[in-house]
């Protein structure tokens, strides 16, 4: 069952600036649908995903996963690289717990 938004501790997030933390939240409510229950349940994802990462390694595995968008030779860098592999790995495993603690 997903946390309540007065039940959730209070995350700091004071190196998430507000326009990271607005992108998170409109992308997983277009995902998810324009409900007041998404957008508590999205809050609730970006919380959990902030607790997790910093802030400078989300925008590292945000920008390997912009680049794995390149095409060719210039694009095998971004796809193979075991940086690209471990920064996006620590996003996806903090998604993941994300949609454990707030979809479940």
């Amino acid at each position: 069952m997903p946390t309540e938004p007065a039940e959730r501790t209070s995350v700091t997030r004071g190196d998430y600036p507000t326009a990271a933390i607005a992108d998170y939240v409109f992308a997983c409510m277009a995902t998810n649908g324009e409900t007041q229950s998404a957008l508590d349940q999205c809050s609730c994802s970006f919380d959990v995903v902030a607790s997790i990462i910093p802030y400078d390694r989300y925008v590292e595995a945000s920008t390997w996963l912009s680049m794995r968008q390149v095409t060719g030779e210039k694009g095998a860098l971004f796809k193979e690289s075991a940086e690209s592999k471990a920064a996006i790995g620590d996003l996806r495993r903090a998604q993941a717990e994300a949609e454990i603690r707030c979809f479940e």
